[in-house]
């Protein structure tokens, strides 16, 4: 938080990326309403969310493109500006009337290339941020934005449904619109100071690799920090993780109504829901500042041990258990997944440093959906208790993994510091 308040120009980078982010949640609450009253609503639904995922998958390209890009401020605003025609173009298509499924499928369509036009802005503004708070406080700068995002994300969804009772799905698409224009402004704000004042931000050389090369050199630059592979791995399952228990836990709470409800069903859901967003947020906004010397294989540890133990709750089937577990596994989780992000600033050029971040959340993002259709798949052909056991496994030997490495890290840097004392 002390970098936002203390940092104007990151500040209105948050500030855009906080607006952006609250349109497009109202939006996508207001669709998937429209949708829901459709005849064939289980078909619209799913269309929606698919094209909501697959371009976060396109991270790792979207990533790469930015880092060739050199012109990266107007870029951002070119991006915000096509967003908010194509939302402009949503909101005049509503207020058309034009028939449910055209309507759908053409929204569908335009939210698709917004979204792929969003990642490929984030790649443009990660390696602008690292320039304007410097790599030391990158991690809780991109934690802090994070965070907030989150409970906007959360209270965002509330507001909406409020919204919805006196506003029309086309102002809440025009609504979308204005947000992205009024954050592609807030982006170029920062962008004209700074060649006003003579101090561009712009990067003096960009990646001129292909794709592969690029790919290439990432890997062989996390390569050489000793245990940051190992790491990306273990975050990525830590992610897919969350995916799983969130999927398991509503299957047991069906199946054990006595112990895992709080009230009702809806109600213990929109609970848990709620407690994960927060314990993310916090670990988020908080973590990198609380923990800030802490290493990132002890947050690992912490969070494998809490996954471990969330998983053994929810085979116990007693909600309160569960509940407290699953928190601060969000938490450790979120707070991880930062150290990592800084980890990888500190270590791989700046002129590959969206291509790396890409190809992580990409990694990351693809585990969530793997893991979940494993374990669900386990619980549908057999008993949810099976896929609790065998996700229990997976958790220990991702524990154990992580100390091991973590053990062998800590030895390799002591025989390090010994060598360089020897020679000094």
């Amino acid at each position: 938080m002390n970098v936002f308040l203390k940092n104007k120009d990151y500040r209105r980078f948050s500030i855009a990326s906080f607006l952006s982010g609250t349109g497009d949640v109202l939006f996508y609450l207001a669709f998937m309403t429209y949708a829901s009253k459709l005849h064939n609503y289980s078909l619209a639904l799913s269309l929606i969310a698919i094209s909501e995922s697959i371009p976060r998958l396109f991270e790792i390209f979207s990533g790469y493109l930015a880092d060739r890009t050199r012109n990266k401020f107007k870029n951002i605003f070119l991006m915000a500006v096509v967003r908010f025609i194509l939302y402009a173009i949503v909101g005049f298509l509503f207020v058309a009337k034009v028939s449910d499924w055209n309507l759908v499928i053409a929204v569908v369509v335009i939210n698709f290339f917004s979204d792929t036009f969003g990642s490929y802005s984030s790649g443009l503004v990660a390696p602008l941020v690292a320039d304007i708070v410097g790599k030391k406080d990158f991690g809780e700068a991109e934690g802090f934005t994070s965070g907030v995002s989150e409970i906007i994300n959360m209270v965002a969804q509330f507001v909406g449904s409020g919204l919805l009772l006196f506003m029309s799905y086309s102002n809440l698409a025009f609504v979308n619109a204005f947000t992205f224009l009024a954050a592609g402004l807030l982006y170029a704000s920062v962008g004209l100071k700074h060649k006003k004042d003579g101090q561009s931000l712009e990067p003096k050389e960009v990646n001129e690799q292909k794709f592969f090369a690029t790919m290439k050199s990432s890997f062989t630059q996390a390569k050489k920090a000793p245990g940051l592979l190992t790491i990306m791995v273990i975050v990525a399952l830590l992610n897919g993780v969350l995916g799983a228990m969130s999927a398991l836990i509503p299957i047991v709470m069906a199946g054990h109504k006595s112990t895992m409800l709080i009230g009702n069903y809806s109600f213990t859901m929109a609970v848990m829901g709620v407690l994960v967003s927060c314990g993310a947020a916090l670990g988020s906004m908080f973590g990198q500042q609380l923990f800030r010397n802490v290493s990132a294989f002890t947050m690992t540890i912490i969070a494998g041990a809490l996954s471990f133990l969330t998983t053994l709750s929810t085979l116990s089937a007693h909600i309160y258990a569960v509940l407290p577990f699953f928190f601060l596994l969000a938490a450790t989780a979120s707070i991880a997944s930062i150290k990592l992000t800084q980890w990888l600033v500190n270590t791989v050029e700046h002129k590959i440093l969206a291509s790396t971040v890409g190809l992580l959340n990409t990694f990351a993002m693809a585990s969530s959906p793997v893991m979940t259709t494993i374990f669900t798949t386990v619980s549908g052909m057999s008993d949810v208790r099976y896929a609790l056991i065998l996700l229990l496994v997976v958790e220990a030997t991702v524990f154990f993994v992580t100390i091991k490495m973590s053990v062998k890290v800590k030895k390799a840097e002591a025989e390090d510091k010994s060598a360089a004392v020897v020679s000094e």
